[in-house]
Order: structure tokens, then C-alpha cells, then sequence
């Protein structure tokens, strides 16, 4: 494992994109992107957590933009893409499909994916069904989408970390339903609009928003708090992990860890990591020999955590001096 910096590092300063648009990639959906940085530089592709949490300007900041040409987009039916909350076609395989008509349509050959959360799970399933496209990975807050992962923190596990904010997650479900939350959730999110499911969605949303620092409840980012942007975040992350990540099996990232093999990857992943536990990113880090993992130690789940941004930003730049 590298000697990484451990001076903070701050996040690079915004940038507006370069140039944005809208790609039509089925009868119902289309995805907004946004293209940063020098047209001829490293090119990086940024896939935002969730699913359905849309890509924020801070996804950018952790490349330097003298060098990095940062693609960002809106996965299907969330963000700025349209239809808002549309579940129909939207699965995994169509959102790998997506990274490839916009990697086609922007004329770049392979890029660097970095993801953090459901943005790793994602990038490890592009990465593993399109290894020829890929340079490296940069990946935070492994997330590999088992059976395991989502009963630990949907059903039974981080609740004994966060009791406060478990008790405010499960209130809207009744107590003889509670025994199975994951389909208690997705009963009232994929029902009309109405009181019922606006209830579920901000409960499942602050469940997750409360959760994410390793300071807590305290600083939930104000997002969880918006009506549209908590609708669309539970129903997406509920569809989706109802269907198991639409994978063929359970832990299929991991037993196709071995197409990795020759894709250079840096894995950043908080110590205290309640949404995500360290223990996928351990497992995918030991299956895949040309990986890093950094291990923060004072850090939770959320990108911004300031031990998180440090590895991350010194993580592309040591990215930077091995694509060049």
C-alpha cells in the first residue's frame, strides 16, 4: 500500500461545466450530463450515490481542473434527467448501457470512474462488464449491494448505532410489518402520491441523511429535507434494492471481482462507516490485488467527511501523474 499524504487537502475550486446537454437513451428517458475541464484532459467519469441522488458540483472538486476532464451525469429519473421518480427501465444494466452511449457520444476511449456509495457499486459493475473502458477506479464507501449490506442497515444492525434516528426511520411502518422493513417501505413508496407515501420517503431518506457523518443526526444535509428530492431518492434506492441490484445473483460484484485484474484502483472508505461497513470494501480490496484501500480513521460514510476528501483529493492526484 502507497505512504499517502496526511496533510488536509482541500476540495479543488468550482468550476462551471464546459458544455451540458441531454441524452435521449430510451422511448421514455432522458439523462442530463455535464462535461468539465480541459477538452483534453484525464478523462474521469463521476457516478453520484443513491441510487437517485443526482451528481453535485462537489463530485468535481476532487479533480484538479488544470488537468482532469470531469463528465458528470444524472442517472435515469433522477437529478435534472426526466421523468422524475420514473422507475420503468431503470435498472443497473440500463444505467452500464447509459455510461456507454454518453462515453461514445463525448468521443473518449476509457476514463477513470470514480464512485462513492451506490456511485462505487455501479462503477464496480460498468468496470466488470466493460474493463476495456475503464483506466482506473477511484471508489469511497464500497457498497456491493448484498442481501447482508441492505438487512444491516435497512433492517437490523446500524439501528443499534443510531437508536434515535432507527425509532424516526420505522415510525411510519406499523409494528406487526416491521419484522420485514424493506418491503413494509416499498409498499407505501410505490403507491399514489399522497400522505402515506410522503411519510415513508422522508422517513427512508432521513434515515440515511442522519447517518451519514460519523458526528450524526446533527448534520443531515438539508437535501433530505426537500419533498421532490426525498421521493424521488426513496423510491429509486427502494426499487433497486428490492430487485437486488437486478444482479444475476447475490455478491455477483464480488465473484466477478477477478475482471478487475487489470485496472489500477484506489478504495477510500471511513472506519466508521455505518451505511456502508468496511467490511465489502476489506472483502473487495483482498479479491482484487491491484487495489489500495485507505482506511480513515476518525471518517463515516459521507464524502465530505474532511479525512475522506483529503485521501480522495491526494488519490487523484497520484491518478493524474499514472494516466498522464
Amino acid at each position: 500500500m502507497n505512504n499517502h499524504r496526511t496533510i488536509r487537502r482541500k476540495l479543488y475550486p468550482h468550476i462551471d461545466p464546459r458544455k451540458t446537454g441531454m441524452l435521449s437513451v430510451s422511448d421514455i428517458h432522458s439523462l442530463y450530463w455535464e462535461d468539465s475541464g480541459p477538452l483534453h484532459g484525464i478523462p474521469v467519469l463521476g457516478l453520484h450515490g443513491g441510487p437517485g441522488g443526482g451528481a453535485s458540483p462537489e463530485m468535481r472538486r476532487f479533480f484538479d481542473p488544470r488537468h482532469y476532464r470531469t463528465v458528470l451525469f444524472d442517472q435515469r429519473g433522477c437529478g435534472r434527467s426526466r421523468p422524475t421518480s420514473e422507475l420503468q427501465d431503470n435498472t443497473t444494466w440500463d444505467l452500464i448501457a447509459d455510461i456507454e452511449k454518453l462515453r461514445e457520444l463525448l468521443g473518449i476511449e476509457k476514463w477513470l470512474v470514480f464512485g462513492g456509495s451506490w456511485g462505487s457499486t455501479l462503477a464496480l459493475a460498468y468496470a466488470e462488464t466493460h474493463p476495456e473502458r475503464v483506466s482506473g477506479l477511484l471508489l469511497r464507501g464500497v457498497f456491493l449491494l448484498t442481501k447482508a449490506e441492505i438487512n444491516w442497515f435497512y433492517q437490523s444492525g446500524a439501528g443499534f448505532l443510531f437508536p434515535d434516528a432507527y425509532d424516526r426511520y420505522v415510525a411510519p411502518i406499523p409494528e406487526d410489518e416491521r419484522h420485514d422493513l424493506l418491503n413494509a417501505f416499498y409498499k407505501r413508496l410505490m403507491g399514489p402520491k399522497g400522505p402515506e407515501r410522503s411519510a415513508a420517503a422522508h422517513a427512508w431518506s432521513s434515515w440515511e441523511g442522519e447517518t451519514l457523518s460519523i458526528r450524526g443526526p446533527a448534520v443531515k444535509p438539508p437535501r433530505f429535507a426537500d419533498d421532490v428530492f426525498v421521493d424521488t431518492f426513496a423510491r429509486i434506492e427502494c426499487h433497486y434494492f428490492k430487485n437486488e441490484g437486478f444482479f444475476p445473483e447475490d455478491g455477483w460484484l464480488l465473484k466477478n471481482a477477478d475482471k478487475l485484474a487489470n485496472i489500477p484502483g484506489k478504495i477510500v472508505h471511513g472506519r466508521y462507516d455505518v451505511v456502508t461497513p468496511l467490511s465489502s470494501a476489506w472483502s473487495l480490496h483482498k479479491a482484487w490485488p491491484k487495489s489500495e484501500l485507505q482506511i480513515i480513521p476518525d471518517a463515516g460514510h459521507s464524502s465530505l467527511e474532511p479525512g475522506i476528501v483529503n485521501a480522495l483529493v491526494n488519490a487523484t492526484d497520484e491518478f493524474a501523474a499514472l494516466l498522464r
